[in-house]
């Protein structure tokens, strides 16, 4: 037996290896072996228990307390939920989403409404993640062409997991991480009045999922910045856009 600690999530599975055929689950067409993993709701493998022995798609059918989901202190992923409408107020055809998806073509014609029922997402009126982007949070959005002055339909989404834990953002000046820098670990509402920096065009992603804004006050166009290294903006298809404000997404959605 194999014993696995996480912080947030207590597992326990169990593999038995063997040279016997006896031993394991065998078919026709060849040998599976049967895994097992228990699940606790509690840390130290307190609390109620939930032993799996296949794939499970909603670990809140069999347990309730948080520490039985993917979740850690640093990071927590929520599991979310979109559905597109080609037409105005959730009408016509409908595509459920929840994860990202590249290209909204394959499986909607045009997408003029949406809800959200869980998690938050960035949208974007381009496929590829390209083109402008908007941030939508749980709500019904039923002409959101006209509610966010979006020109196009939405051409793909991104999914964003939910995050606990600190928050760390390196911005620099110029391109390829040059001219004068500063690290964050709070929402910026002006870049100038507080670094006395008159533009930004790349950054490093430590924690943490962000967004930047064109304008400061947290106005104008946005884009989304996840975990990474970003080099320049210019490259992203921002040409042209310097962005003043800076916000955490911290929305438990």
């Amino acid at each position: 037996m194999v014993r696995y600690k996480r912080k947030g999530l207590n597992l326990v599975g169990t593999q038995f290896r063997s040279n016997s055929p006896s031993t394991t689950n065998m078919s026709n067409s060849g040998m599976n072996m049967r895994g097992k993993i228990i699940f606790y709701e509690e840390k130290n493998f307190q609390g109620r228990s939930y032993e799996c022995m296949s794939d499970c798609s909603d670990m809140s059918s069999y347990l309730n307390s948080p520490s039985a989901t993917n979740m850690s202190n640093s990071g927590m992923n929520m599991r979310g939920k979109i559905i597109f409408y080609e037409e105005k107020n959730f009408q016509g055809r409908s595509y459920e989403c929840m994860s990202d998806c590249s290209d909204m073509s394959s499986y909607l014609n045009r997408c003029h409404s949406c809800r959200v029922e869980s998690g938050c997402f960035m949208v974007y009126d381009r496929p590829n993640y390209m083109g402008s982007q908007y941030f939508m949070r749980r709500g019904e959005y039923s002409d959101y062409m006209s509610m966010m002055g979006m020109s196009g339909g939405i051409r793909s989404c991104r999914m964003i997991p939910m995050h606990r834990g600190q928050y760390r953002m390196k911005i620099y000046e110029r391109e390829n991480f040059g001219g004068q820098s500063h690290e964050m670990m709070d929402d910026c509402d002006n870049i100038m009045d507080r670094y006395r920096m008159n533009d930004c065009q790349s950054c490093h992603v430590m924690d943490g999922h962000w967004l930047m804004y064109e304008q400061p006050q947290f106005r104008g166009k946005m884009m989304y910045m996840r975990p990474g290294e970003y080099r320049s903006f210019r490259d992203m298809g921002m040409s042209g856009m310097r962005f003043m404000s800076m916000r955490r997404i911290t929305d438990m959605c």
